[in-house]
């Protein structure tokens, strides 16, 4: 017998750090953070944290949440400091 497996998706928030690396965060999977000192090690931790906190609220019988869309975008402006 095979299990079902659920494929699911989550936008991440990647945010690069001043003095060197990468933040990332889940909008949808609340306190879910990861980082790395590249961008492919941040995105391959936050996978991983993904997965964590996934099995955590699997065994703790909570709901998973759905993935929200996270649109961003660039907003300038001029002003005079």
């Amino acid at each position: 017998m095979s299990m079902k497996q659920t494929i699911l998706r989550y936008d991440a928030l990647f945010e690069e750090q001043s003095e060197g690396g990468y933040t990332v965060t889940v909008p949808a999977l609340q306190g879910c953070i990861s980082e790395g000192d590249t961008f492919e090690e941040a995105k391959a931790n936050i996978a991983e944290a993904i997965q964590l906190y996934i099995e955590d609220l699997a065994a703790d019988g909570e709901k998973i949440p759905e993935d929200t869309t996270v649109f961003i975008d660039h907003i300038k402006i001029a002003t005079q400091v």
